[in-house]
């Protein structure tokens, strides 16, 4: 077994965390790159070790400095932040913690991704908004169903005792009004009602059902542009779920890019991909999807961006509100998770879902 190897073995503990570990020789050659690093770094762990770490920064002389400094036992530890060198990707800033290690001429380097205690923030309130809009969509429905029942009914009965066609229209008015507040109800229940039927999925046939649905729905000035990584695999889930939520977002998309479609230039791209060794919802995952429904619109307004997974809260005019909070609950029932970034001429729903 030759050196690096050994060192694979050793640290092989190390695999298991969500941080990212390099363990260094002072003279800045890596001696293993733990599955986190080589995730972030987006190349093969080969690759790696054996290579000069500090070349992986902005500023290698910063952390060449700081290996040097506990090579010769100047500290026991050192931090600093600095911005981490990916290829093909903008440079990741993280907080970089160097530590001596128990063995002589080895160095552990921890880096911890600024963004990533922020992004873990907010899926933990994503995911309590989720559990709240829940209840507080079930408990309400409920609530509203039986007086609604008995106003349609009521109205009805006026109707039939009333002459006067000026007032027969009244009651018309009323009962037409109950059955739209009876079919936004039912909306709000079908996802607790409905059971979740589990079987294959593949998620590319999700895509494409979306994507003809939109295209027949939008035919000019549209363009929904097919980003597949083809080597995902199949997995269990609900796939009518899925196609709801893929929809609800890409029809969200397609009515805020009106303008662009007036213009010619709308565009929607579909995009999958695998990431690897992802932390979401307070668990870490081997594998997970990753489906990004991506607009070239106005962006969301930023009076309702941390509030667009709520019920009843829309950005268009005469919209329910209800598209992506559904969204999120068939999402959540597959223990997965929405997430929006946008800003103008650029808005990206990503929907996480574990894998096998």
């Amino acid at each position: 077994m030759d050196k690096l190897a050994s060192h694979s073995a050793r640290y092989q503990s190390f695999d298991l965390l969500a941080t990212l570990i390099a363990v260094v020789r002072p003279d800045g050659v890596v001696l293993f790159a733990n599955a986190a690093l080589e995730d972030a770094l987006g190349i093969s762990r080969r690759t790696i070790e054996g290579s000069q770490f500090p070349e992986c920064f902005s500023e290698p002389h910063i952390l060449q400095s700081a290996l040097t400094g506990a090579g010769s036992n100047e500290f026991a530890a050192l931090r600093y932040d600095a911005h981490l060198n990916r290829p093909n990707h903008d440079p990741l800033l993280v907080h970089v913690v160097v530590a001596q290690s128990d063995q002589p001429g080895e160095i552990v380097v921890e880096l911890l991704p600024l963004e990533q205690q922020a992004r873990q923030d907010r899926e933990e309130r994503l995911i309590d908004q989720a559990q709240a809009n829940k209840e507080l969509i079930r408990n309400l429905a409920h609530e509203i169903k039986n007086p609604l029942g008995g106003i349609r009914g009521a109205a009805q009965l006026l109707q039939m005792e009333v002459e006067s066609k000026d007032l027969i229209e009244y009651t018309q008015v009323i009962i037409h009004e109950a059955d739209r507040l009876q079919s936004l109800v039912d909306r709000l229940l079908a996802p607790h009602r409905r059971p979740h039927v589990v079987g294959d999925v593949n998620i590319h046939e999700v895509c494409e059902r979306v994507r003809s649905l939109i295209l027949a729905e939008f035919p000019r000035g549209l363009r929904v542009v097919r980003d597949y990584d083809t080597s995902i695999p199949e997995f269990r889930g609900d796939r009518e779920q899925l196609i709801q939520a893929v929809l609800n977002i890409t029809h969200n998309a397609a009515q805020a890019l009106a303008d662009r479609m007036t213009a010619g230039d709308a565009q929607i791209v579909l995009r999958t991909r695998i990431v690897r060794q992802v932390t979401f919802g307070k668990q870490r995952y081997r594998l997970a999807l990753e489906l990004h429904v991506i607009d070239n619109g106005p962006g969301v307004p930023d009076s309702i961006k941390d509030r667009i997974f709520y019920p009843l809260v829309s950005g268009r005019d005469g919209g329910s509100g209800l598209g992506l909070t559904l969204a999120q609950t068939f999402v959540q029932q597959h223990h997965g998770l929405i997430e929006c970034d946008s800003m103008p001429g650029r808005t990206d729903f990503k929907i996480l879902i574990p894998l096998p």
